[in-house]
């Protein structure tokens, strides 16, 4: 194959490829974390180190403070990126009884609700069955046989909503740069979790493994996904990017099983395929924007 045609199918399928890249990289991000960090310092002080530390590095990648705050747009980035704190506390909480893939899956709970709660069209019926599906095949509900640990399962159910928060909150933010309000959302993010992380786990956050851990897992959990999910996001539409960003579940799976030894029931891979599949329905029949909205990047 010639250099020309070889470059034209990479450039075809590098958006896909970035969304997948920052999947998984997310996903060997959080396994680390969860083998390496929880031991230590625990879901909370896991979560301080990785969140501070991606703050840190997202901040001097983009250096916010080059650009204009208004106060009304200060006041949606705290909202911003307090949701973004919220939701990572409560997931990595999550991790403490539920596998990595389950975890996700359930949380994909609140994304889906927030697109389908905007379009509430007919077809969206469909995809709030399958959702249903889903979930009602995961969650303890004391008709389904499933073991998962109900706290566990509150805390990625809490995740969900932080994370439909996020997505309403970063909306309000959205006209500002994705480096800009990505960083100071991360900022305020930190400033949330960081001291619930300081009074649980203490000394033990100043470990040199720990910091170094925290260090990597920063960078592969968040400033990587970030910044090929934004170099994804300039190439496709918002509604391609959310149909391929539904892997998410089970590539965090896949990844947990190889890393964590984590395996998951039939029944519970097949209702993290009917979350998928509502994710992708709902983002597949979601209207299409006008074409300047399509090509405006959404916050990471």
């Amino acid at each position: 194959m010639s250099a020309s045609p070889l470059r034209s199918l990479l450039h075809r399928f590098f958006p896909f490829l970035a969304v997948l890249g920052s999947v998984t990289a997310l996903g060997i991000g959080t396994s680390w974390a969860k083998h390496w960090l929880f031991p230590v310092v625990g879901a909370q002080g896991t979560t301080a180190v990785r969140v501070g530390f991606s703050a840190l590095l997202v901040l001097l990648l983009w250096r916010p403070w080059r650009w204009h705050l208004s106060r009304a747009d200060a006041r949606a980035v705290m909202l911003y990126g307090a949701a973004l704190g919220g939701m990572n506390l409560m997931f990595y909480m999550s991790l403490r009884t539920l596998p990595f893939g389950l975890a996700v899956a359930i949380e994909f709970a609140g994304p889906l609700a927030v697109a389908i709660w905007s379009s509430r069209r007919a077809v969206d019926f469909v995809w709030v069955a399958l959702a249903i599906a889903g979930l009602g095949m995961l969650l303890p509900l004391g008709l389904n046989g499933s073991t998962l640990d109900p706290v566990g399962v509150f805390y990625a159910l809490g995740a969900a909503v932080f994370w439909g928060l996020y997505i309403v909150f970063g909306k309000r933010a959205g006209h500002l740069h994705a480096g800009h309000s990505v960083s100071l959302g991360l900022l305020v993010a930190a400033l949330v979790v960081v001291p619930v992380g300081v009074v649980h786990a203490g000394d033990a956050l100043l470990s040199p493994t720990v910091l170094f851990i925290g260090v990597a897992v920063a960078a592969v959990s968040s400033a990587i996904p970030i910044s090929l999910e934004m170099m994804a996001l300039k190439r496709l539409p918002k509604e391609a990017f959310g149909i391929m960003i539904s892997m998410e579940p089970a590539v965090a799976a896949l990844v947990a099983m190889a890393l964590l030894g984590e395996h998951l029931s039939v029944v519970q891979w097949l209702a993290i395929g009917c979350i998928m599949a509502a994710s992708m329905g709902s983002a597949m029949t979601a209207a299409r924007p006008a074409a300047a909205d399509r090509a405006a990047p959404q916050a990471a």
